[in-house]
């Protein structure tokens, strides 16, 4: 039997873990090195080389970045030291094995596509990766949407906000990202830390009111705690927050008529308190037509759905070219549930 491991790369840890079959052994975890490429190369490495197993047969890597798929290339990268760099020859190299380069929050996407046992049950699934950014990836037709040049999925950067009077004209884009009017200046983390702050302010009275006062940070996932505890105003907030991501996943289902649209990353951790408002929202978003179609829900695999994703691309690419993994479902021919209980 031969086996697949897959690597979640982030700008602030790197995960790595082995796929045999259908079963998923335990994870290594180390801090990224954001020093250099060269040192940041030598740790992907250096975690592989931990869990290789002797029947190795490719390694699939998600990186927070544009990827152009073909090559491996990593075509533009905040985070992390590797902008321009070809990922995929370089760790081909060092590694032996084929390796696989694609985006984070594309490869959540494919993990989320399958269930606990890694049945592809929904071919067409949009995820929104909410954390201290805000991301997505595209799953069609069972098989991972890039888009022309690997960029698609950028859910973060449409916009949302715009003025809307008869006279009012475009604002001219500003000179940095995320804009102003986009999901993710107004619904990824670092939106909800803003709410959070200014409810501190405003409310002193409030839990987040007291922290500041008592000059703690105030930031999103302490309103979350605060609104879990039963504090109106946090509660307040954290509802305003889900609205915004409502409208997400309002344009989301409006734009590709999903099966599933799936709510991942720090995000999902307020579970119903984001989930139930950001749905509602959404439902009164969508055209009718669509309306009520889609499921909308958190994300199954949690934390784990990034390197399950790169493993499962691994997976499929030795398929496509030929080879073959052991006890993994095959990508030529998946069934949705329907499909196979009607088959």
């Amino acid at each position: 039997m031969s086996s697949v491991i897959g690597v979640d790369l982030g700008g602030t840890k790197v995960v790595a873990a082995c796929l045999r079959g259908r079963e998923m052994g335990d994870s290594v975890l180390d801090a990224t090195d954001r020093s250099a490429s060269g040192a940041l190369i030598d740790q992907l490495v250096a975690v592989v080389g931990r869990i290789r197993p002797d029947d190795l047969a490719a390694v699939g890597i998600g990186v927070p970045s544009v990827v152009e798929f073909a090559t491996g290339r990593v075509v533009s990268s905040v985070n992390i030291p590797l902008t321009d760099v070809p990922l995929r020859q370089v760790l081909g190299d060092r590694l032996g094995v084929p390796v696989f380069v694609d985006n984070d929050a594309t490869a959540a996407a494919l993990a989320e596509a399958h269930d606990m046992d890694l049945r592809l049950v929904a071919r067409n699934l949009v995820m929104l990766t909410i954390g201290t950014g805000l991301g997505g990836g595209i799953v069609l037709g069972g098989r991972i949407y890039r888009g022309a040049t690997g960029g698609a999925g950028e859910f973060g950067h449409t916009l949302v906000g715009m003025p809307v009077d008869e006279d009012a004209r475009v604002p001219a884009p500003g000179q940095s990202f995320p804009q102003h009017g986009s999901l993710e200046y107004a619904a990824a983390g670092r939106g909800l830390d803003r709410l959070a702050a200014h409810a501190a302010q405003e409310r002193p009275e409030s839990a987040l009111g007291q922290r500041r006062a008592e000059g703690l940070p105030v930031l999103g996932a302490d309103a979350v705690e605060a609104a879990k505890a039963g504090d109106p105003v946090a509660r307040d907030i954290v509802e305003i927050w889900a609205e915004r991501v409502g409208i997400g996943i309002a344009n989301a289902i409006n734009t590709f008529d999903p099966e599933e649209v799936v709510i991942g990353g720090g995000a999902a951790r307020a579970g119903e308190m984001l989930l139930e408002p950001a749905r509602q929202i959404a439902l009164g978003y969508v055209v009718p037509g669509l309306r009520g179609r889609a499921n909308i829900r958190l994300a199954w695999h949690g934390v784990r759905a990034g390197v399950l994703g790169a493993a499962l691309l691994a997976a499929h690419e030795v398929e496509k070219s030929g080879g073959h993994v052991d006890g993994l479902p095959s990508e030529r021919e998946p069934l949705t549930a329907h499909e196979e209980a009607s088959s």
